[in-house]
């Protein structure tokens, strides 16, 4: 978030806010998640646990915001729907591909929803991307098809990359949802709409797509509550700070999750191959270099800087 009196060079290297701490905080935890959602689905199937993670997130939310729920309002409800149905297929594909692919690996597919982000306004919302944004769309192309080894070069992804490439789209769209919802809405009450639709949705795919129930287990129940935890304060978090923090700083600071994925995957003994290691590395700088402004898109963000002060 840049203050009004900015520089110049403070529109590039600004000191963090503390919305934007929270959200390194927080791309931290979302780091770490990959690997124990890999984990979980040792003991269930990937939509059942998504339901439950999200309906922990849901419950634990509601119990801080009980008696804000009672203003809900119409809009609120709407805005929550559609960032759940984003959520559920997002969150939803990701743990799918999970059950295939190594954790860390999934981290860095994920992460092109950054340059999905223009990609997508340009497909649905008819704004073409610049040249920038133009040029991670490349580098991440590249990327993945390192990252998925020989197959990629022929574009024969296996089913769990696809998933996962599927579900970087949904959470592009979940990105750019929040983003035009952030301001209008109450956080506390759309968090709790989003989180509760993203486990409804997912109970009821269990059934359509043949997952069997599993058997009590510890590791699935406290893996579940923890998640849960985490997915609650990611999406308050989120919702909170993007009210301050541009999509462009926001995405930024978000890049480096796959880092954070990669290198808790690495201590717990995956390894990707070296060619897998330089699509990773185009991918990241696919997501900070789709973030960068030109001298005249850096020259718009001053004047309407010094508007703002004026005004």
């Amino acid at each position: 978030m840049t203050s009004q009196n900015s520089s110049p060079t403070s529109l590039h290297f600004s000191r963090f806010s503390k919305a934007e701490c929270v959200l390194v905080l927080i791309t931290m935890v979302w780091g770490v998640t990959f690997l124990l959602v890999q984990h979980a689905m040792t003991v269930s199937g990937p939509m059942f646990f998504v339901g439950l993670r999200f309906a922990a997130a849901a419950c634990i939310v509601a119990l801080f915001s009980w008696r804000h729920l009672r203003e809900l309002t119409l809009f609120e409800l709407k805005a929550g729907t559609f960032i759940g149905v984003a959520i559920m297929l997002g969150y939803g594909l990701q743990t799918v591909g999970l059950q295939t692919i190594p954790s860390s690996q999934s981290a860095f597919i994920t992460a092109l929803y950054v340059p999905f982000v223009p990609l997508l306004q340009w497909l649905v919302l008819g704004r073409r991307p610049g040249l920038m944004p133009s040029i991670g769309i490349m580098l991440a192309f590249t990327g993945l098809m390192l990252l998925s080894g020989p197959s990629g070069a022929s574009l024969n992804f296996s089913p769990g990359e696809i998933a996962t490439l599927i579900s970087a789209i949904a959470i592009a769209a979940e990105i750019i949802l929040i983003s035009t919802y952030a301001g209008q809405v109450d956080v506390r009450r759309v968090t709790v709409v989003q989180l509760a639709t993203t486990s409804v949705l997912s109970f009821l795919l269990v059934v359509p797509t043949g997952e069997m129930l599993p058997d009590f287990s510890w590791t699935l129940l406290v893996t579940a509550l923890g998640l849960g935890a985490a997915s609650a304060a990611i999406q308050v978090a989120m919702n909170w700070a993007q009210k301050s923090v541009s999509p462009t700083r926001a995405t930024l600071i978000y890049a480096g999750e796959p880092v954070w994925a990669g290198i808790v995957g690495r201590i717990a003994g995956e390894r990707l191959p070296a060619i897998a290691l330089v699509g990773a590395g185009l991918i990241v700088a696919a997501v900070i270099v789709s973030e960068l402004k030109t001298k005249g898109k850096v020259a718009e963000a001053e004047a309407e800087l010094e508007r703002e002060a004026q005004g």
